[in-house]
């Protein structure tokens, strides 16, 4: 009985908060208020950015550390070593067109230690080195233990155009639950962020463990590292973006779908709101966060600054019609807006040419591009076959 007390006093302020939320979402375009964004090319001293090298070293910077003390909280840099232990299976539904390799990554800090697991699948007819394509995997692993969900990881049409693909549960790195979220590299390695204000939470830490992972790529003689792609649906297409801003060896970062905190520009308040994100899920983003609650309109940054962090790397953000929950425009507006690092400080061509309602099919250019499909939130075959062309096309395949 005491325990179900407890239970229900952690989970009713949650819940009545969630309710009260849920019945204010707007779906309105006329409600949206004004769009004030705080301007990319003006730094916190006024100073106006012309030049890539005044982009690199004063304003680029700030933005970091806005999004790195007020949204996503730290990634920790600080290991000591990094090493892998590899089984290469052949019992798996890939083995006519694949080989696999199971990758435990041991990260040692001190006397500290974690490991996660790493599937990787290498193509059979050819020896490489193979561009790579990672997948931030947040679902539970499949009940029949098989590697990949149809459509959502699409291995075998992957590795048929000439990929390798891996993928890692976010579960190995932080648990995506508010409460165990701790019982992972938190714990394990970085016990210290716990107490921050601007401390490492669940997002960052699968960003975390996308780095391990590009460890792993880049020593590997089968794999070509400077061709790879970071890719994340929903949840974890947030952390792909800020995986990509902490960590320049990804050479495009695929977001699909991840609305309020990753594509889809904040103060919009369309859809999934700041308070309701942080109020549903508050082990994904750093504790000051939350001090934007129903205050979007006070945030110093939106989330058109998150592309310019990746510029000159390539961007492509993906949408669902029916998914409004993560404002499809606003996701559109944030890397149009966004692009215009690539275009005036690195001299890229932006495909941004429409405003949102002129949409009219997929655009890309070489560095940047967008789609919106039919149906609702998921990550489907259709979005990684539009996705695919501009990839080549980026990467020159």
């Amino acid at each position: 009985m005491q325990t179900r007390l407890k239970l229900l006093a952690v989970f009713l302020p949650f819940l009545l908060t969630s309710k009260m939320a849920l019945s204010q979402v707007n779906y309105d375009e006329s409600k949206v208020p004004p769009l004030h964004l705080p301007s990319i090319f003006i730094s916190e001293k006024g100073k106006v950015i012309n030049s890539k090298e005044e982009w690199e070293s004063i304003r680029k910077p700030e933005i970091f550390r806005l999004f790195e003390s007020e949204v996503y909280g730290q990634i920790p840099k600080d290991l000591d070593q990094v090493s892998f232990e590899v089984i290469e299976r052949l019992d798996h539904e890939f083995n006519s067109i694949a080989k696999l390799e199971e990758v435990d990554i041991k990260i040692q800090l001190g006397d500290r230690s974690h490991s996660m697991r790493l599937n990787l699948l290498l193509p059979k007819e050819t020896d490489g080195p193979f561009p790579i394509i990672l997948l931030i995997n947040h679902r539970d692993p499949e009940e029949d233990e098989s590697l990949a969900e149809e459509g959502y990881w699409p291995v075998a049409e992957l590795i048929e155009r000439g990929f390798a693909t891996a993928s890692f549960h976010a579960g190995t790195v932080a648990p995506d639950d508010t409460i165990r979220y701790m019982n992972g590299i938190l714990n394990n390695l970085y016990p210290e962020q716990k107490e921050q204000s601007d401390g490492l939470k669940a997002l960052g830490a699968w960003g975390w463990g996308a780095m391990r992972a590009m460890d792993y790529f880049e020593q590997h003689q089968a794999i070509d590292s400077k061709k790879s792609i970071l890719v994340g649906h929903s949840r974890s297409g947030k952390a792909a973006l800020w995986a990509s801003a902490n960590d320049p060896r990804w050479a495009i970062t695929y977001s699909n779908e991840s609305g309020c905190g990753g594509a889809a520009l904040s103060k919009r308040k369309f859809g999934e709101t700041v308070e309701i994100i942080n109020t549903r899920f508050t082990h994904w983003f750093a504790e000051n966060f939350r001090k934007y609650n129903s205050a979007e309109e006070s945030l110093p940054l939106d989330q058109h600054m998150l592309p310019a962090l990746i510029a000159p790397r390539a961007v492509y953000y993906a949408s669902a019609k029916a998914d409004q929950w993560a404002d499809p425009k606003g996701e559109y507006l944030g890397l149009q807006i966004g692009s215009e690092v690539f275009s005036q400080i690195y001299e890229k061509e932006s495909p941004f040419k429409t405003t949102w309602e002129e949409l009219n099919g997929p655009v890309s250019s070489n560095t940047l591009g967008y789609h919106i499909r039919e149906g609702e939130h998921n990550l489907t075959w259709e979005d990684w076959e539009i996705f695919l062309a501009f990839a080549k096309k980026s990467l020159g395949i």
